[in-house]
């Protein structure tokens, strides 16, 4: 297990915002991470709430710009916030920004250049929940995930891949089904090849299509997204869950678009919907 390096602590709310940074085994390469800890007994374990972020993201953009701190105080949960991909000297990239670094789209790429450093599945799934585990005061057993944009797409594919380890999902405006989409296309293509069955663990309307189940799931989108009809597509997963029986509430929120603005008036909303699902 990597030691962590701390880079900033701040009190905000009843509680703490931490960044750390460790070297990630996955990606081969060093990795940042943000966790709000809300204040808590001595030797109390809270449940923890992993968020993931979208294209262009990093470990900051939600930390700053999401509002789900007062939420967390209030509900005495803990936020985890990964980056999106890895980074630095030697890992590769794209000028594009719906590809390479900020981009990784929580897949484990086999593709060369990409598979190398690329493991971003592995780095979520694996390998952050156990140093999470190990260095921070989290209840394992009352995990939910969430996310925005793609990272609305690693929320719910990740979820829909290890049931029973998530006892809340919810994502904002997500990429539900990255084999229907420009984005999705793209990314997956370049980082798992052109064989699309392979793509189809990565895909959350696959996934439900090939038998994966949550127990509910909440989604919010904004009806004035300038990406809802091209790349997000919310009706496939809205159709996925209907014609599986899974309880899915979908919340089409009138006028409101695809940024932080948007998700900042609805997270608290989300926070309480995990805690209430996540009490001990």
């Amino acid at each position: 297990m990597s030691e962590l390096e701390h880079i900033s602590t701040s009190r905000c709310y009843a509680g703490e915002q931490q960044v750390w940074r460790h070297e990630s085994a996955a990606t081969g390469t060093p990795m940042t991470f943000a966790i709000y800890i809300p204040d808590h007994e001595e030797g109390a374990k809270l449940p923890v709430l992993w968020w993931l972020s979208g294209l262009t993201c990093t470990h900051e953009n939600a930390m700053i710009k999401c509002e789900y701190k007062r939420a967390a105080a209030e509900h005495g949960m803990i936020v985890v916030c990964p980056d999106t991909s890895p980074r630095g000297e030697g890992v590769p990239d794209h000028e594009d920004y719906d590809f390479g670094q900020g981009a990784g789209f929580y897949v484990d790429a086999t593709q060369d250049p990409w598979a190398k450093h690329f493991q971003i599945r592995s780095y979520i799934e694996d390998e952050l929940p156990a140093l999470i585990a190990k260095s921070f005061p989290v209840d394992m057993d009352r995990q939910g995930i969430s996310g925005h944009s793609m990272g609305g797409h690693g929320a719910l594919t990740v979820s829909l891949r290890n049931p029973g380890r998530f006892h809340s999902t919810s994502a904002f405006a997500p990429i539900v089904s990255p084999l229907n989409c420009p984005w999705g296309d793209k990314a997956l293509t370049g980082y798992l090849g052109e064989d699309r069955q392979a793509w189809r663990e990565y895909d959350s309307v696959a996934l439900i299509e090939d038998g994966a189940r949550l127990d509910e799931v909440l989604v919010d989108q904004g009806t004035a997204d300038e990406w809802l009809d091209g790349e997000l597509k919310t009706h496939l997963f809205e159709e996925a869950c209907r014609d599986a029986g899974m309880n899915a509430t979908i919340r089409m929120q009138e006028g409101y678009d695809h940024s932080y603005f948007f998700v900042s008036t609805f997270v608290s909303d989300h926070i309480a919907w995990h805690a209430e699902r996540l009490k001990a």
